[in-house]
């Protein structure tokens, strides 16, 4: 029914047929295009040569023609027509309908509060009903809101681009702005109309510069997608007959630091047997459990300044965390999966058993251990951990030491109230960064948890126990390695990427034949899962076949991933919020390495490295003092530059 010329609708834009056939070629405001002849409805005949013919809807006709059809629907009132052409209307209101208007009525129509526009009817021309006095005025009220809220909206994106906001009421905009930053989403509507670059580290910036975030705002755990709050799902606690856990008539010490509130490994030696205790939620948490779900779907315990976000839930510390019921009840045990070693005249593994057991286990911080360690307690412990350190070293084992910090919050409130304000007043966070001290008992529990983890190791591939192995490659260490800070650098840059495979195989790094990871099964899911595997074997049930076993450890390998980088980031935002708060800083560098006229340095105090303009005369593990210049939070950003050049 349509011939050349005839202008039409398409995808609610004006378009005009260019020629006929089985198929239409239009023009339209996106170029040219074949269509059915369904998918286009009739304004009007024509002719017409070009859509450049068409008269602007954006004149001032239009509040012309809105007076108008005004007009006409008070005239049709009384005339009972259930609706009307778009032509009949145009010819009521104007006397004539040429197609130089027709897309200027149809679109002044359909926005009409007195006039409603009918379900288009391909090829017919669009038709419209007329809305009652009620209808018409709500209509009206409705669009009124609409225009009020542009209007804002409008007002805002200015406000917005001049980063000048009327809060909080200007805040209910900013939440997609938030969502971005949180990396809850990729799109930002309202950045990109007040021409800001649409990322999260922008997002960042601009509630910054707006005042709705602070400093203090720690965006990169949800970044990953990772909750701040520890999984909620209790495990039982043990049952007091439970079977088949032997009573150890040693003492067991759990040796930590001072801050750490989850114990979940302690040792001992009985004169035989080396014995490494490990808390046992596996005797609770069965496999595919929803609790072993949520626990894979974390893969580990997310640690950063502002607390724990625990892969199993913070009130089962108190049943399954080694000493903490001790220290309530001197009475008390705790129950363990238990690493019985033997060891041959060399220290190497002779045998390894493994069992479930009773304990009594006393806390002690490294600094008391260092204290003890001359003790008839602890001595043989450090004796056994000096050497199993010597063995490794036979066996190619690297050590590197390089510097650590533990970063804190101060969250502590004000105690100074007004007398408006009968509660405490809460203050920002202050951060504090304290460098590790080296401890002697902290390499004995290293040497006592590889111990352990080659135990559980040998332990499982003699009973054929399907279990995930953790291997390294051996590195490739040049033989100029430089002594002090520089050395161990370089030493960290040779290292290998360890993996998890189904078959033991040397890990070169740590200098053992075979190695698992099973001493921390509150806090890594792939520890877990090795105990349920042991349990398994223990009580005579099924054991997870290979491949599902490497499919679960997969799974929470990649989630404790992204909570590994999330705690990384998480430490660099704070150590930048450090240097904001301590502007006078100043600190020691040691020069790592040389590239060209640029040296990397290594900031203990801060346990960071940069890079900065090598100083004249200064050559590997020369010191410098620095002090911090460029800081960016939401790019995680810093630079430093020598105090002398400053």
């Amino acid at each position: 029914m349509f011939t050349n010329g005839t202008l039409v609708l398409y995808k609610n834009q004006a378009a005009l047929i260019k020629e006929c056939g089985e198929k239409y070629t239009i023009t339209y405001s996106g170029g040219t295009q074949k269509v059915r002849e369904k998918d286009i409805c009739f304004l009007h005949k024509g002719p017409i040569s070009s859509l450049n013919e068409l008269q602007s809807t954006d004149t001032g006709e239009n509040t012309e023609l809105n007076v108008k059809f005004d007009e006409v629907w008070e005239l049709l009132q009384d005339e009972g027509e259930l609706s009307y052409t778009l032509s009949a209307l145009a010819e009521l209101a104007l006397g004539d309908f040429s197609a130089q208007q027709a897309f200027l009525i149809y679109e002044v129509l359909t926005k009409h509060p007195k006039f409603c526009t009918l379900p288009l009817q391909e090829p017919e021309q669009p038709r419209f009903a007329l809305r009652s006095a009620e209808e018409a005025q709500r209509e009206i009220e409705k669009q009124s809101e609409k225009q009020r809220e542009k209007e804002e909206r409008a007002a805002f994106i200015e406000r917005l681009r001049r980063k000048k906001l009327l809060l909080p009421q200007d805040g209910v905009f900013m939440g997609e702005v938030e969502a971005l930053a949180l990396g809850k989403t990729d799109k930002s509507k309202v950045m990109q109309e007040a021409g800001f670059s649409v990322s999260e580290e922008k997002a960042h910036k601009l509630l910054l510069d707006c005042g709705l975030w602070t400093i203090y705002r720690n965006p990169h755990p949800s970044r990953r997608g990772l909750s701040m709050q520890s999984a909620h799902e209790r495990l039982p606690p043990f049952p007091e007959d439970e079977t088949g856990r032997i009573n150890v008539d040693h003492k067991a010490y759990a040796i930590d630091n001072s801050w750490s509130c989850d114990p979940d490994d302690a040792i001992a030696f009985d004169g035989t047997y080396v014995w490494v205790h490990i808390a046992d939620p596996a005797a609770a948490v069965m496999s595919d459990s929803p609790i072993d779900r949520a626990a894979r779907n974390r893969g580990a315990t997310l640690y950063t300044p502002e607390g724990a976000s625990r892969m199993l839930a913070e009130e089962s510390l108190a049943d399954y965390a080694l000493g903490l019921a001790e220290e309530k009840d001197s009475a008390s045990f705790s129950r363990a999966l238990s690493f019985r070693i033997k060891l041959n005249d060399t220290g190497a593994v002779e045998q390894a058993d493994v069992l479930k057991t009773r304990v009594k286990v006393e806390r002690l911080t490294y600094e008391a251990a260092d204290a003890q360690k001359s003790s008839p307690e602890l001595a043989p412990l450090f004796a056994i951990a000096q050497k199993n350190i010597e063995r490794r070293k036979q066996a190619g084992a690297v050590f590197i030491d390089l510097p650590e910090v533990h970063i804190s919050l101060n969250t502590e409130p004000d105690s100074a109230v007004s007398e408006n304000s009968p509660a405490e007043t809460p203050k920002a966070p202050r951060v504090e960064i304290k460098a590790a001290v080296h401890c002697e008992s902290a390499s004995l529990v290293r040497e006592f948890m590889l111990l352990a983890g080659e135990a559980a190791a040998r332990f499982a591939f003699k009973n054929r126990i399907p279990f995930p192995y953790v291997c390294q490659d051996k590195p490739e260490i040049p033989r100029d390695i430089p002594e002090g800070l520089a050395g161990q650098y370089r030493l960290r840059r040779c290292m290998k990427s360890r993996s998890v495979s189904i078959s033991p195989a040397p890990h070169a790094g740590l200098g053992l034949g075979m190695y698992s990871q099973v001493t921390s099964p509150l806090r890594r899911y792939s520890d877990l899962i090795a105990h349920q595997q042991l349990h398994a074997f223990l009580d005579g049930r099924p054991l997870l076949d290979k491949d599902t076993m490497l499919e679960r450890i997969s799974a929470g390998d990649a989630a404790a991933g992204a909570a590994v980088k999330a705690e990384r980031k998480s430490n660099l935002h704070w150590t930048l919020v450090y240097l904001l708060q301590n502007p006078d800083w100043q600190g020691e560098a040691v020069i790592a390495e040389i590239k060209g006229n640029q040296a990397v340095i290594l900031i203990p105090s801060l346990a960071r490295e940069a890079l900065i303009p090598l100083p004249a005369g200064k050559g590997l593990n020369d010191t410098l003092t620095v002090k911090a210049a460029h800081i960016n939070i939401p790019e995680l950003t810093e630079t430093y530059v020598s105090v002398k050049e400053a």
